[in-house]
């Protein structure tokens, strides 16, 4: 039966499958007539599926969104097909109409009523599907696959690290030669070397500026001493 009074899209409920964890998907009905429109939304699993806003009365040329939500599944599909349905019927009624006039029994067949059905089937897909692939990349290239050549990569650069080469050429593990530990050792005590021997080298100049100062001081009361000396000679001299 082709429908006259709501347009439902989408034709079907795609819905993520994850497992452990609730997901939803929507679905718009519009109302393409003038009249007021009551619609109801079933389905063939109720225990499986919430729907919000799962009646109503949409106004003329109005719209309205449907949410439906699927309970978490608990186990791992081979594939992703679904016989779950889910059924939208649609009756026309009074102009003005609101909520306290909607009722069940205007679902019910009656003469001279007519009940409009659209049915809509639920396809599961990927929850997390994969990014598309530029089209200058290869096709079978995927975030994953970098991933691990990134990791395969790593690895490769520690093993380099963790293996030496001995007199005949050949890799010894790091289990016969230094280790990781050891060379960082050994580098963090010749640091210490350094900076002693840079503190040394302060001390010495500090103390040769001090010998230098002393030193000044000395030589000028020598010549003071000098200079009195003279002086006291040459008056003798001249007594």
């Amino acid at each position: 039966m082709s429908n006259t009074l709501l347009r439902v899209h989408p034709f079907e409920l795609k819905i993520p499958y994850e497992v452990k964890r609730k997901r939803s998907c929507c679905m718009q009905l519009t109302n393409k007539t003038d009249q007021y429109v009551a619609f109801k939304v079933k389905t063939t699993n109720p225990r499986k599926y919430s729907v919000r806003h799962a009646c109503g009365i949409l106004l003329p040329r109005s719209s309205c969104d449907i949410t439906v939500t699927m309970q978490a599944p608990h186990e791992v599909l081979s594939d992703y097909h679904c016989k779950d349905k889910f059924l939208v019927q649609s009756v026309v009624v009074g102009h003005g109409a609101t909520m306290r006039d909607f009722a069940p029994e205007l679902f019910t067949k009656a003469p001279g009523r007519l009940i409009e059905e659209f049915k809509l089937r639920v396809v599961y897909v990927a929850a997390n599907p994969p990014s598309p692939v530029p089209e200058e990349e290869e096709e079978d290239a995927s975030p994953r696959s970098e991933v691990m050549d990134y990791e395969v990569k790593m690895s490769s650069v520690f093993d380099a690290v963790s293996t030496r080469t001995d007199t005949s050429g050949a890799k010894v593990s790091s289990a016969e030669g230094p280790s990781v530990e050891s060379t960082l050792v050994a580098e963090r005590g010749y640091s210490v070397q350094e900076n002693q021997k840079l503190q040394q080298q302060m001390e010495l100049l500090r103390v040769a500026r001090s010998s230098q100062q002393g030193f000044s001081v000395m030589f000028v009361l020598l010549v003071f001493m000098s200079s009195v000396c003279i002086g006291h000679l040459m008056k003798h001299i001249k007594v």
